[in-house]
């Protein structure tokens, strides 16, 4: 039986250290790099397959005005969302700045590319040592801002094939699942059940299962009504700024998609890119956007460049914004040890 009196433990409990191996770190790098290369070899071998020239001149339909524009939405989307992780932290009970917030969530997008995703709690790991909270306090804020993005996706997705004339019937289906994950991952009971399940049956890890139940206990702070309806609909709004980037884009390629159709695409291959549990989706997001743009018509050309343009300022802006954003977290949260 686990003793509940290690559910008290003192504050003062150090945290700890989230660092990881060295060889661990060497070898996301290198599968990171391994997956760009195969994704850059085969968006370069469809261009090849169509033909260079007609992908070249669709990218240069884009000036700096356009180029502009797309980096702005997916700001919007990387404020609204970081405006989220601040109204979880409030929610805990968290003693930080909106400033605060944003920059550790937008520090986190620099390890966005690690498997899982898994690196991006480096940004407890900052509230760590700014608050002096620990790593089992905070971490569900991590797990509420991922069933956040999926309820939001899902939501979105949805509206999306009922505002739009589409031919992707699978989309239904990858909502249902999504907002399906998102409930099963936020309920505390389930979650504290599992974990003491696990040791009833097991009788390892008791460290780690008084973790997750006091991880659950405050889980149960982010199912207030107001907060579930304020995080939906910011990271819809979120979402929705890079549909509109992707529906602008296509429009200025020389090919009109509808508002929602766009969302729909872009919405559908970000999550269908996620399922793959590769690092931010490479390869599995490409390909789904490139064959769901061919399904509705989109030339291949278009298509490739589209695809290319669409992850760059997404996927590899949030990146760049985190490199940047990365260091200054590191700073600030070593100022703020005591």
């Amino acid at each position: 039986m686990i003793m509940d009196g290690r559910d008290s433990m003192t504050d003062d409990t150090p945290t700890p250290p989230l660092a990881r191996r060295p060889v661990a770190r060497w070898r996301d790098i290198a599968l990171m790099a391994v997956l760009v290369v195969l994704v850059v070899a085969g968006l370069a071998g469809l261009a090849a397959a169509t033909g260079w020239e007609q992908t070249v001149a669709q990218l240069s339909r884009l000036g700096l005005v356009q180029i502009a524009v797309l980096l702005l939405l997916s700001c919007v989307n990387y404020g609204l969302r970081g405006l989220r992780w601040h109204l979880f932290a409030r929610r805990l009970g968290l003693p930080v700045t909106p400033l605060q917030s944003l920059r550790h969530f937008w520090g986190g997008f620099a390890m966005v590319v690690t498997p899982g995703r898994v690196g991006e709690v480096i940004r407890l790991r900052w509230i760590g040592r700014e608050t002096g909270w620990r790593i089992e306090r905070t971490a569900p804020m991590v797990v509420a801002d991922r069933a956040s993005d999926m309820v939001a996706m899902g939501l979105l997705l949805g509206l999306a094939v009922a505002l739009s004339s589409t031919s992707i019937a699978m989309a239904l289906p990858v909502a249902g699942l999504a907002l399906a994950g998102a409930y099963l991952v936020t309920r505390p009971r389930l979650l504290r059940g599992l974990a003491e399940g696990f040791y009833g049956l097991t009788g390892l890890l008791p460290r780690l299962v008084v973790r997750v139940r006091l991880a659950a206990r405050s889980l149960g702070r982010f199912s207030n009504p107001w907060v579930l309806l304020a995080a939906t609909g910011l990271g819809m709004c979120g979402w929705l700024a890079e549909g509109v980037a992707f529906h602008l884009l296509m429009g200025w390629m020389g090919f009109e998609t509808g508002l929602w159709k766009a969302t729909l695409i872009f919405v559908f291959s970000t999550l269908a890119g996620g399922l793959t549990g590769a690092p931010g989706g490479l390869g599995g997001a490409e390909g789904a956007m490139v064959a769901l743009l061919l399904v509705e018509g989109v030339p291949m050309e278009t298509a490739i460049a589209a695809t290319a343009v669409i992850r760059v300022t997404t996927l590899w802006f949030a990146i760049i914004v985190g490199f940047i954003a990365f260091p200054i977290a590191e700073r600030k949260s070593r100022e703020g040890q005591t």
